[in-house]
Order: C-alpha cells, then sequence, then structure tokens
C-alpha cells in the first residue's frame, strides 16, 4: 500500500498541459543551444547511460509523435499503438540519432508543436477516451499531457547540461512523486520508506525507513537518478 500525505492535490488536466509546455520549453533552449543549458556536443554522453544527446533528441521527437498517435485514438476511436513494437521503438531512436543535428532539432520542434496543435482539438468527450499506453495500461486521454510532461521535464534533466530538478516547479515535482510512489507501491517488491520533505510526506510499504530530503532530490531518487545516503536503492521506475 502506498499514500501521500501533504495536500499536493489532485493533478488536473490544465496542470499537465501547462508542465507540458514548460518542459517543452525549457528543451528548445536546450536542444537549440541556447541559453546557460544548451547542448554544445551532441555526440557526447547524456545522462542516461548508452545515449549520447542524440539519442535523447530522437526519443524526445519520437516520443511526441508517440504520444500523436494516442491523441489520433482518442479523437477517432480507432486503435493507435503509440509503436508498433518495443523493438521497432529502439530502431527509431537509434536510426534517428544518426540524422545531422539540425533535422533532430527540427523534428523535435515540430513533433512537439503538432502534438500540441492535436491535443488542442480534443473534445471533453474525446480528453475521457480510453488509450492505452507503451506499457500496456489502459487511462484516460487526459494523462497524454502528464505523460508528455514527465518526459520533456525529466529528459530536460537527463540532458546533462546543468538543467536540473531543482530547476522544475514544486508542483509538478509533488505531482511526480505522487506517481511514482503510486506506481512502485503497486510492485511487489519494494522498500518501506516514508519520505519527507518539509511538512509533506509519502509513504511506501510499511515506512520502516526514514528519509527526509528536499523535494527535487526526492523526486531524483525515485526516478532513479541519483541515491540519496539514508535510503536503500531502488529498482526501475519505468
Amino acid at each position: 500500500m502506498s499514500e501521500h500525505r501533504g495536500g499536493a492535490g489532485v493533478r488536473t488536466l490544465t496542470d499537465s498541459l501547462r508542465w507540458a509546455r514548460l518542459g517543452t520549453s525549457a528543451l528548445d533552449e536546450i536542444v537549440s543551444g541556447t541559453g546557460i543549458f544548451g547542448v554544445t556536443d551532441w555526440d557526447a554522453d547524456c545522462a542516461l547511460p548508452g545515449w549520447t544527446h542524440r539519442h535523447l533528441g530522437a526519443h524526445l521527437a519520437a516520443n511526441a509523435d508517440a504520444l500523436g498517435n494516442l491523441v489520433r485514438w482518442a479523437a477517432t476511436g480507432e486503435a493507435t499503438p503509440m509503436y508498433s513494437s518495443p523493438e521497432q521503438r529502439n530502431a527509431d531512436i537509434a536510426l534517428g540519432s544518426q540524422r545531422p543535428v539540425a533535422d533532430i532539432v527540427g523534428w523535435f520542434t515540430a513533433s512537439s508543436a503538432a502534438l500540441f496543435e492535436a491535443m488542442a482539438a480534443l473534445t471533453p468527450d474525446q480528453w475521457q477516451s480510453p488509450v492505452v499506453t507503451a506499457q500496456g495500461r489502459t487511462v484516460p486521454a487526459t494523462d497524454i499531457p502528464w505523460m508528455r510532461a514527465r518526459e520533456v521535464c525529466i529528459h530536460a534533466v537527463d540532458m546533462g547540461t546543468g538543467f536540473t530538478f531543482a530547476d522544475l516547479p514544486d508542483d509538478f515535482l509533488r505531482a511526480l512523486i505522487d506517481d511514482v510512489v503510486a506506481k512502485r507501491g503497486a510492485q511487489e517488491s519494494r522498500p518501506g520508506i516514508t519520505l519527507s520533505a518539509g511538512e509533506q510526506s509519502w509513504t511506501l510499504g510499511d515506512g520502516a525507513v526514514d528519509v527526509k530530503a528536499f523535494l527535487p532530490d526526492l523526486a531524483a531518487y525515485l526516478t532513479g537518478r541519483t541515491e540519496l545516503a539514508q535510503a536503500p536503492t531502488l529498482g526501475a521506475w519505468l
């Protein structure tokens, strides 16, 4: 069982769309090489093992296209999976990473814009349509902008150019922690942890181990981006 205490509230569609735009805006600057967090060497490794900035840029662009498939599913009722298969997803990222940098940047910009345009056209009823994620979960279409928000915000950090979880808004971090705790709480094998950031707390399992940290550090820990000295090692999140 997992629970959250601390008054983070219910994540709304408006929240998710706002966070998706915020993360996309941050990545626009990162991938275009502008601002203090801009990518300067696309062939260098990002923070994800085995991936360069090219791989991550291609993944982010392809993810917008894939989520666009789910928007189409919600709009038409015709089943349109995110990817034809995990193998095809990986192959598309590998192939996309070999494209010229300008093409990767243009792909990210165009696919992100197309996704927002498609989401803006959904009616209230279509937003409630069931779609199936790449992990096989059936969710309402209102989860699509949240899925994109996670991708762009977390991968802005994974670019490894200096943008961190501390650069993300607290309300997004609380929603992210809620989400990760719920998913980890559903796993059969999980550590018992009570996680606290100020007056807010989350519990996994029996909550036997107390872990206190700042909100960005808890988010980084729960998503497997860092370890905390007093906390048990966690397995993969997604």
